[in-house]
């Protein structure tokens, strides 16, 4: 999609976004990386009982529920707010699902917001020097329900800017053209088929940890896959 020139600014404006006052002032009030952080936790899990959802920014705050891609396109449009690039990257997965992740940077270090029910999956602190040693400090809590580790790949970073704020940030659809364009974009292997052949499974005690939520799972309700993906395994 191609990047809209007038929005190629550092600072989004409430009128750059199409976003109402009220709207708008929840992301003034999101101006470091932490504040992102802890509003994203504080948001219930978004379970989508109606099928899958890759909602924008403003059905998120209106609906106060969120999954991985969903927190990643509102830390990023908080962060662009505050003069920082909107920036996502994408952590393929075989045999389990993706996640993607907003990033920053602090020092030359960079950094990720993360929405997760999960503990494993969290953000991270601008401690990391390459996205490679980013994407690798998910590598070991990243397992499936048959307690693999799934993590083979993360991509380039992904400027939002380069799609229309009508799509991920003040629509009303689903932004399903973003999450299609981060299957397509760049990605990086972490491993060889070899190493990954060598990993180990989850232990006992590791997979009791796993099974922690913040937020239950409704019993009664379908539950979607939190990030659209390929058939790919």
């Amino acid at each position: 999609m191609a990047r809209n020139k007038a929005l190629a600014k550092r600072f989004a404006r409430r009128e750059d976004l199409g976003l109402a006052k009220s709207e708008f002032a929840i992301l003034r009030r999101l101006d470091t990386p932490r504040k992102i952080q802890k509003f994203l936790l504080d948001l219930k899990q978004n379970f989508e009982p109606d099928g899958d959802t890759c909602r924008p920014v403003r059905v998120i705050l209106r609906e106060r529920n969120a999954h991985c891609i969903e927190g990643a396109m509102l830390a990023a449009c908080a962060l662009w707010v505050h003069g920082e690039p909107p920036l996502v990257m994408d952590l393929r997965a075989v045999q389990d699902f993706d996640h993607v992740v907003a990033l920053y940077r602090r020092n030359g270090r960079w950094g990720a917001i993360s929405k997760t029910n999960g503990a494993g999956l969290r953000g991270r602190d601008p401690v990391y020097s390459t996205l490679r040693e980013l994407a690798m400090s998910y590598l070991h809590e990243y397992c499936n329900k048959r307690d693999r580790k799934t993590l083979r790949e993360y991509s380039v970073s992904c400027d939002l800017r380069r799609f229309d704020v009508k799509l991920w940030v003040s629509g009303e659809k689903d932004a399903w053209a973003l999450a299609e364009a981060l299957e397509d974009i760049r990605h990086f292997t972490l491993m060889s088929a070899r190493q990954a052949k060598s990993l180990s499974r989850r232990d006992p005690f590791e997979r009791r940890i796993g099974k922690l939520l913040q937020y239950p799972k409704p019993r009664s309700r379908r539950i979607g896959r939190g990030f659209p993906r390929k058939a790919r395994d």
